[in-house]
């Protein structure tokens, strides 16, 4: 027998999911309104990214009360902390966080923000739901015990995997999915900094990397709203007190180009070290989970002769800023927390790049500053406005975000004396970063991973496809000692212009083309006996592996101005096991192409059919949804045969309850209330509907 507690959370349950499911049907009514329905989405998703971050920084609050027994620890609390309580507390900090990243979920190591941009680009911008909550655990951690690392990239995760989780809950289509993370990741920037202009531009810059996209207005909405949620709870005040700005002489320019020179140097240095780091530990023979407690041992080590490492480094900015920390502890502190920030997050840490690169640039500025200010006292401006413009051109430096960076800076100072000269900053360092190291501290991470954004994704299409699943696994090969007559007939059978040499072990001796022959088609009638097909191989080709990629084939098809490679189970000892032709590798590409882009260049046809029921085509050709009758219930589309009984194509299926449809292909089963997406006369589409 169930008791009284158990009916009554069977009640509450109960009483959820029928909630639950009362706000997705109605927005899956909205969705017959468009602009109701993305200024709804935005206006949620805006409202879930500015509480996404304010629980957030009550998490790190938590956990300074854990790790330090105050709200938040402040300088001068750490310079009277016993030493070793500052060595170990990271190093605790990062057991946790070992621990969890290990079990739960892998992908909240680091900012996050190149997860996102990941998911974006290649997923649809699907993100698992446990992001949320993992990523929020891990990064509160790690900041909260003293890791050197910013809150800003957690949140973007944050607030990306929530709305990716809304969406992928309500069953949208790739195209709206991307929009709803793009809105959670604006709403999280725009509610960290009190900054919505920026929240917006850097999610088109950075997350979806495109500022021509079309859905810019739920973008702007979620930040927005976001911004309104941090104000109503946090206050109306900016991250950091920046100081009045003024232009002291027109020369001062000239300090300040070299200032983003400077920054650039310092924006490359942080990403390689960073990197390097990483791939330091991922060499390693340490386990995951106990790779954070290094780095956290490391930082530790690092804060008993400079505290300003830990944490977000906020107040290290103010102090920057405001011109109250001496020449020698800034260049210190520049140096430390490049070290610091390295060891957090290349060990396995979770938290983001973004404040470090505030408090490198605050504190470049700051020592810059300080440097001209002494040359040049009366034509130059005080060291914290070079403190100011340094913090935007190193951000702009380390992100290639230069745009997000110079609004960010405008928005905390609301003074628009501050853009000439942090517009130029901002311009040379990203100008110069990018001609000293190609890739973003974001797009870095994924270059490691063979996914190259900026060149497109026809390469990144090519590189996550291998050779041994597109390669003719029986390829033509003749024997080594063919005579070269009967070599000749090879060739000329079937149309079949290369061959493979093999020898009787089966090892590539070379290949062999109807124009190499013809080089001593003369001479065959006298040396034709003598002759053998090993004489007149090639065996100098190129060979590819099952393992390499299809972008590595194409190269090597071009090198070798061939239209067919061998393939061998490895380069030296080139045992034959395939083939694979230029065109196969077209094919195959285009193929994936049309998958990856159908369903997405089919969703304007859905909202079309959703309205109009059905979409008249030129020829009597009509385009529309029809339920799966229950004579096909449990068919495959194979054995369904509906082309072939009812002269109906299938060109998507879609299950009930969501709007996420599938290529169709012959091992499809039908479900009841499938619908399908067919094209076909009316009269066959009519004998479909009855079965």
């Amino acid at each position: 027998m169930t008791g009284p507690r158990s009916r009554k959370a069977s009640g509450v349950r109960s009483l959820l999911e029928r909630a639950a499911e009362a706000v997705r049907n109605g927005f899956v009514a909205l969705r017959a309104n468009e602009p109701a329905f993305a200024v709804t989405s935005a206006v949620v998703l805006g409202v879930l990214g500015g509480y996404g971050a304010i629980a957030f920084r009550e998490m790190i609050r938590l956990a300074h009360v854990g790790f330090f027994g105050t709200d938040s620890y402040t300088l001068a609390l750490l310079a009277a902390m016993p030493w070793w309580r500052r060595l170990v507390l990271p190093a605790v900090g990062g057991l946790l966080v070992g621990l969890l990243v290990w079990r739960i979920a892998p992908e909240v190591r680091g900012s996050g923000i190149p997860e996102v941009m990941e998911a974006v680009a290649r997923r649809g911008g699907s993100i698992r739901p446990r992001v949320v909550l993992a990523k929020a655990l891990a990064a509160a951690v790690t900041i909260g015990s003293g890791g050197s690392a910013g809150r800003e990239g957690p949140i973007v995760h944050i607030g990306s995997a929530l709305g990716s989780s809304l969406g992928q809950w309500l069953g949208l289509s790739p195209r709206r999915l991307r929009t709803f993370v793009a809105c959670g990741a604006a709403a999280g920037i725009a509610a960290t900094f009190n900054a919505p202009i920026a929240g917006a531009m850097f999610s088109m810059e950075v997350v979806l990397g495109d500022l021509t996209v079309t859905a810019v207005s739920p973008i702007v909405i979620s930040s927005v709203v976001a911004t309104v949620v941090s104000r109503h709870h946090l206050g109306d005040f900016p991250a950091f007190v920046a100081p009045r700005y003024e232009i002291v002489s027109s020369r001062e320019l000239v300090l300040y180009a070299a200032l983003g020179v400077l920054a650039a140097v310092v924006g490359v240095v942080f990403i390689r070290l960073l990197y390097g780091v990483t791939a330091l530990f991922e060499r390693s023979v340490l386990p995951a989970w106990v790779r954070p407690v290094v780095g956290g041992l490391g930082v530790g080590a690092i804060a008993v002769a400079v505290p300003h490492v830990f944490g977000v480094g906020y107040e290290t900015i103010n102090g920057a800023l405001a011109n109250t920390l001496p020449g020698r502890l800034l260049l210190a502190i520049l140096l430390a927390k490049l070290v610091a920030t390295a060891l957090t997050l290349g060990s396995g840490g979770s938290g983001g790049v973004f404040a470090p690169s505030l408090v490198l640039g605050s504190v470049l500025g700051g020592a810059w500053g300080r440097a001209v200010h002494a040359a040049f006292p009366l034509h130059t401006a005080g060291p914290g406005a070079y403190a100011l413009v340094g913090m935007g051109a190193v951000v702009a430096a380390a992100t290639h975000a230069p745009i997000t960076a110079i609004l960010i800076i405008f928005e905390l100072t609301n003074d628009y004396r501050i853009i000439p000269p942090l517009m130029l900053a901002c311009v040379v360092g990203v100008l110069l970063s990018g001609l000293l190291h190609g890739e973003s501290i974001y797009t870095e991470k994924l270059a490691r991973r063979g996914i190259r954004l900026k060149e497109g994704r026809d390469v990144n299409l090519l590189r996550a496809i291998h050779v041994g699943e597109v390669m003719d696994r029986a390829p033509e090969t003749v024997p080594a000692a063919t005579p070269l007559p009967e070599l000749i007939e090879r060739l000329l059978k079937d149309g079949n212009h290369e061959l493979l040499v093999t020898d009787e072990a089966g090892t590539l001796v070379g290949t062999v083309t109807l124009a190499e022959v013809g080089a001593i088609l003369p001479e065959a009638e006298v040396l034709g006996p003598l002759v053998r097909a090993a004489d007149a191989a090639d065996g100098t080709v190129p060979v590819l592996l099952p393992s390499d990629t299809l972008d590595v084939a194409m190269q090597l098809f071009g090198r070798a101005h061939r239209e067919e490679l061998p393939v061998c189970e490895d380069r030296r000892g080139r045992k034959v096991v395939g083939t694979l032709t230029r065109d196969a590798v077209i094919r195959t590409y285009n193929r994936r192409l049309v998958q990856a882009d159908l369903v997405g260049s089919f969703a304007s046809l859905l909202e079309a059919v959703e309205a109009a029921r059905r979409v008249v085509l030129p020829g009597g050709y009509v385009l529309t949804e029809v339920e799966v009758p229950a004579s096909l219930h449990g068919s495959t589309l194979a054995s369904a045969g509906i082309r072939s009984r009812f002269g109906v194509e299938v060109l998507l299926v879609r299950r009930p309850g969501t709007e996420n449809a599938r290529l169709p292909a012959a091992g499809t089963r039908l479900e009841p209330g499938d619908r399908l997406l067919v094209l076909g006369p009316a009269e066959a589409i009519a004998a479909l509907r009855e079965g």
